[in-house]
């Protein structure tokens, strides 16, 4: 694909990434001459007329977020194949620096989790659920600032069943899934705070809440499993920030925080030092029920 040109305006260059739903490019936008990043949809999406319908609903939306903590969507287009044109972030990917080995001091896992939370409670508020909080999906900038990527795109994979369960049938995502995605329920504002609990229990413990060999089994944990307190794996953590995680972490969604900005709040609250005062939902654990997940 190197030196197409999409929309009679972005000549692609190198292949920077790719994934279960798409390949990026850098690209050189021709028209404002400045380098940006291209999402191009895999070629069996792209056959989708229902999943391209609502791709291209949800990149619109997507591209009305102006917040410093997400990856700004600049445009979009269908040829060769739907595509979204982003902001080139110079950095790593979470997940990058988390498979470097390198566990994070306190400080500055409560800091990326605050980034990342600042950036969904700007999105709640406008009505736009990310859906697939995972570390791939959060940039750490050359500065050291947070950024959330692919809005949007969760969200049109949300409504096909059928693509959800093959594109989530991957072990680095379902270690994220919120155990009503796993069931296939409605998945909302709720959905990214338990997925935001996961990846910041990760930081924090130096692994995820559950794990398994096999997306199903790991499904199953996110709607049974105990989890385990944060400070059984790592006993050094403040009290206050095991109860975040468990709060975060509730099976009911009903039990997690209310809001991103309320989780934020806590947090924050811990970075300076004070107390919190939420408290853990003593619900059962959610009984045994389906999980959608394909094997």
């Amino acid at each position: 694909m190197m030196n197409k040109i999409l929309g009679a305006r972005y000549q692609l260059g190198a292949m920077i990434g790719t994934g279960g739903m798409a390949d990026v490019y850098i690209a050189q936008d021709q028209r404002l001459s400045r380098e940006v990043a291209v999402k191009i949809l895999r070629s069996d999406l792209a056959k989708d007329p229902t999943f391209v319908s609502r791709f291209r609903k949800e990149a619109k939306a997507a591209a009305g977020l102006n917040h410093p903590g997400i990856v700004a969507v600049y445009d979009s287009g269908e040829d060769p194949a739907p595509y979204i044109v982003m902001e080139l972030v110079s950095g790593h990917t979470l997940r990058e620096l988390i498979h470097g080995g390198e566990r994070l001091q306190l400080s500055r896992a409560l800091e990326i989790g605050a980034g990342i939370l600042e950036a969904l409670d700007y999105s709640h508020q406008r009505g736009i659920v990310h859906r697939d909080i995972k570390p791939a999906n959060v940039m750490i900038t050359d500065k050291g600032d947070v950024k959330v990527m692919d809005f949007g795109i969760a969200r049109a994979m949300d409504d096909l069943g059928a693509t959800l369960t093959s594109t989530w049938n991957v072990v680095g995502t379902a270690q994220y899934l919120s155990p009503e995605q796993a069931l296939g329920e409605v998945a909302d504002a709720p959905t990214d705070i338990y997925s935001t609990g996961c990846l910041l229990y990760e930081l924090l413990t130096g692994r995820p809440p559950f794990s398994g060999e096999t997306p199903v089994s790991i499904a199953y944990q996110h709607v049974s499993g105990a989890l385990t307190p944060a400070r059984q794996v790592q006993p050094d953590l403040p009290e206050s920030v095991e109860v975040v995680l468990a709060v975060a972490l509730a099976k009911k969604p009903e039990d997690r925080y209310a809001s991103a900005n309320a989780m934020l709040q806590d947090i924050n609250k811990i970075r300076a030092g004070q107390n919190i005062s939420t408290k853990v939902a003593r619900a059962p654990l959610a009984s045994r029920r389906t999980v959608i997940v394909s094997s």
